[in-house]
């Protein structure tokens, strides 16, 4: 009787196996597969492009500026920054979520065991009780076992939501990289700033100085008679100008070391004795690894994240389409049942079940429905998105190349106007103190070179962040 039994339950299996194969083979994975999303882009840019043959690569661009304290400063902030340890938590996260989505398709299982004691009526129809009197009879129950199910995923509504889950990770991994590429251009502009702001400010502490010699010129002048009180007047309302704006260069050079404390995670005051000292403005030769457009698909990992989006939101299409059909659920259990703890586990006290069940939901007044229009929605947004992001990032690349070329226009005539400023202000001071000019013309040769030496500062300045702009707008600063 006991190998009948055997038998009886190995047949069952061998048919349930047979039944299962049939099914998963006819299986298919409803919704839309994902699809490359097209777009158009130019064979060319409009603007000049710099070079096609850097000395460095994308991945490390900022060594081309032969800065060491910018390296240190930009390798500081891939370790410590904040944003980016939030990123590649978040990569965990998805990685996470994906093991939930790919736990849907394999079998549950529970284990359990219980004790039950009851005492049932003694007017229930049929009760037999060994209590004799008006009492009703205690039953106890013990029972171990285990409990099995498997839903199988016959539509693919799970492949589809492990599809998503592969997809979000990709996503989250674009995002660390969008967040490499931001933290690198984010340290080397702040850097850059810093050096601009220490340098605008010693060209405003020496115009100052040499205001200063001026405004004493002119005193002494005046206590001689040669002058009016206006030219004194003239002079030190110029020399409090000037020394006006030293502050405002000094609070700006501060708050750019602050950015870039914040930038490597530490709080303000960690570098200022660091990077106090001040230093020349970081230049390169504009040798930026731009290629054509289409390149930046590739490269960019804002677009490559927003093409990892369009995929998940295609996948859950799928998902929420599943829900339209039947679900098919292996079930099983076995274990031991009996009233007597000490025969409890005996053979003869065995129990099982196994065999299939359908669930379908028939009418759910349009949720499903609705929410395959939702995902389908979202899709489209999520295509749109990509479009949007493909667009901003020939903007940006096209605003930097246009930036980088004009600017690069604009150093020769700024230089050309400090060197005639400097010879300006050398004549106009000869000639006041030969008493053959007044002191008007020494006070605009004085702006006028405090200007362009000031312009060409911020020139240099733009012209660097412009490169740094153009490797951050083709996606420079990951591997």
């Amino acid at each position: 009787m006991q190998l009948g039994n055997q038998v009886s339950f190995s047949g069952a299996i061998t048919k349930l196996c047979m039944l299962l194969c049939l099914i998963i083979t006819a299986g298919c994975s409803v919704g839309p597969n994902h699809q490359p999303i097209k777009t158009d882009v130019p064979s060319a840019w409009v603007g000049a492009v710099p070079s096609d043959k850097p000395e460095s690569g994308l991945a490390n661009w900022w060594t081309v500026f032969d800065d060491p304290v910018l390296v240190i400063l930009v390798e500081r902030a891939i370790r410590e920054n904040l944003d980016l340890k939030l990123a590649e938590a978040r990569i965990r996260q998805a990685r996470a979520a994906r093991g939930v989505a790919v736990a849907g398709l394999g079998p549950k299982v529970n284990a359990g065991t219980s004790y039950q004691q009851s005492l049932s009526s003694q007017g229930r129809p049929g009760l037999r009780t060994d209590s004799g009197g008006g009492d009703g009879a205690v039953y106890s129950q013990y029972q171990v076992g285990f409990d099995a199910a498997w839903e199988l995923d016959i539509f693919g509504g799970t492949r589809r939501n492990v599809e998503a889950a592969n997809a979000d990770i990709q996503a989250a991994i674009e995002a660390r990289r969008g967040v490499l590429v931001t933290l690198a251009a984010e340290t080397a502009i702040n850097y850059i700033d810093l050096r601009s702001f220490q340098q605008r400010l010693i060209i405003a502490q020496n115009h100052m100085k040499a205001q200063q010699k001026s405004a004493e010129l002119t005193r002494r002048r005046f206590q001689s008679g040669f002058v009016s009180g206006l030219d004194t007047a003239n002079a030190d309302a110029q020399t409090a100008t000037t020394a006006a704006s030293i502050p405002l260069l000094e609070a700006s050079a501060r708050q750019s070391i602050y950015n870039l404390s914040l930038l490597i995670g530490q709080v303000p005051g960690n570098l200022i004795t660091e990077l106090s000292e001040p230093s020349f403005i970081p230049a390169s030769v504009p040798r930026v690894p731009v290629g054509v457009p289409s390149d930046i698909l590739r490269q960019r990992p804002d677009i490559r994240r927003a093409e990892a989006m369009a995929r998940a939101a295609t996948a859950r299409i799928g998902v929420a389409t599943a829900e339209l059909y039947p679900k098919f659920t292996i079930t099983g259990s076995a274990g031991f049942q009996n009233k007597d703890f000490n025969s409890w586990l005996d053979w003869v006290n065995r129990f099982w079940s196994f065999g299939p069940s359908v669930n379908w939901e028939v009418f759910n007044t349009g949720r499903t429905l609705s929410n395959i229009e939702l995902r389908k929605a979202l899709q489209e947004q999520s295509f749109i998105e990509y479009h949007q992001t493909v667009l901003n990032a020939l903007r940006e690349v096209e605003n930097a190349l246009i930036s980088s070329s004009k600017e690069q226009e604009r150093r020769s005539a700024l230089s050309d106007a400090a060197t005639a400023n400097q010879k300006a202000v050398r004549l106009a001071t000869q000639l006041y103190i030969q008493g053959q000019t007044d002191f008007l013309n020494v006070l605009q040769a004085q702006r006028s070179l405090y200007s362009s030496e000031d312009a060409l500062v911020q020139n240099t300045r733009t012209m660097s962040t412009s490169l740094i702009s153009l490797y951050k707008a083709v996606g420079g600063g990951w591997e």
